[in-house]
């Protein structure tokens, strides 16, 4: 009699509180809308929804990166169209002056404002992000451009940053630089043979120089015995004869010259096509109007007149890069659309598995209640049996 006793208790008990558990779980998830509120819940879907946060959170740091790398990249665009209008003010200004209209005062006075150019040229160039500078490739943290200066005048402008461009991931696979090497979008490399303006007679030689831009080369001495020299490195002595003298500038550069057609002496502006940057170009420039080496103003004019070639280089260069920098952008901008369909495809699915069904909670949790009372109503009539019910 005993055993039936405890077993009809044990049966009630365990009823019961599988009901009370059933409703707990119930109403749990009636009251956060989850339906998956610990691992023991659904095993199986906890594991799948756990998989799509971490692939949420993964997108949402791609996401990241490229609203940084566009938004570094738009700033990098408009610097290249702040220094491309510089010099098409600098196109304006050499055409007043080969119009001859100008005296000495004047080309100076434009000298000043071609130095007034240079100066913000550096500085665009050396533009900074967030304490990253734009263009020095992998070497953000110091300025990409150092000048050399004479009398407060810049003369020089070297590049110092990286010649590795900087990656970042952007998508799974994926990776875009958004810091440029500012070599590659503010000079040209497509060198050709230099070009002399004649005045001497000195004429290219078979060698490669590797001179860059613009260089000045004077002549001294007489006819058997000259000495050459570039922007005011070393002399060299010729006697006339040689077909590829090399001729070396204070920076160790190289220009190879066929001295057999030396004519005299004076300086010649030597203009090497394909090798212009930026920096080069507004320098020379600034020197010829300058007149710095005491020419006749008619050789200034004819020197003046021949500048544009320069300027038309690197706008090219700089239309380029314009060009490359737009696109980038236009590709970042569609991936980081692709990849926020992708985020929001991993919500929507990680919210059907997770949500709860308000309406069948209600309804299972009324079903289990009814079940509930009716376990509780049975119970009463069994624990409420004497022992004559047994008899």
């Amino acid at each position: 009699m005993s055993g039936s006793l405890n077993n009809i208790y044990n049966n009630v008990s365990f009823a019961l509180n599988l009901h009370t558990k059933a409703m707990a779980i119930l109403q749990e998830q009636a009251s956060t809308g989850s339906r998956i509120n610990k691992i023991s819940d659904d095993p199986t879907a906890a594991y799948r929804i756990l998989g799509l946060n971490t692939n949420y959170k993964s997108l949402d740091n791609y996401i990241y990166n490229l609203s940084e790398a566009t938004s570094i990249l738009e700033l990098s665009s408009t610097v290249v169209e702040d220094i491309t209008s510089s010099f098409t003010e600098t196109q304006m200004l050499l055409t007043q002056i080969t119009s001859g209209i100008y005296d000495d005062a004047a080309r100076q006075r434009t000298a000043e404002g071609i130095n007034d150019i240079l100066e913000q040229t550096v500085l665009l160039a050396n533009t900074k992000h967030m304490g990253q500078y734009l263009y020095g490739g992998t070497n953000t943290g110091t300025a990409p451009y150092t000048v050399e200066r004479t009398n407060g005048k810049i003369t020089k402008v070297t590049y110092s940053g990286s010649s590795e461009n900087r990656d970042i991931e952007v998508a799974p696979g994926v990776e875009s630089s958004a810091f440029y090497i500012g070599d590659d979008i503010f000079s040209s490399d497509d060198r050709s043979t230099p070009i002399f303006s004649g005045y001497t007679g000195a004429q290219s030689g078979t060698g490669t120089s590797s001179c860059q831009g613009g260089v000045w080369l004077t002549v001294t001495g007489s006819a058997g015995n000259y000495d050459l020299s570039i922007d005011g490195g070393t002399a060299v002595n010729s006697d006339g004869t040689q077909t590829n003298l090399a001729v070396t500038n204070p920076s160790g550069q190289v220009l190879y010259v066929d001295t057999t057609g030396i004519t005299g002496t004076g300086t010649d502006l030597v203009r090497i096509p394909g090798t212009y940057d930026i920096f080069n170009t507004l320098i020379t420039i600034r020197e010829v109007l300058e007149n710095e080496n005491g020419l006749a103003d008619a050789q200034v004019l004819e020197q003046a007149k021949n500048l544009p070639y320069s300027i038309d280089e690197v706008t090219k260069v700089l239309v380029k890069a314009q060009v490359s920098i737009g696109s980038k952008i236009g590709f970042l901008d569609d991936l980081q659309h692709s990849i926020k369909n992708i985020q929001y495809n991993t919500e929507d699915e990680t919210t059907r598995l997770q949500e709860a069904d308000i309406a069948q909670i209600v309804i299972d949790l009324s079903r289990r209640e009814v079940l509930y009372q009716m376990s509780l109503s049975v119970a009463a009539k069994l624990m409420s049996m004497s022992l004559l019910n047994y008899i």
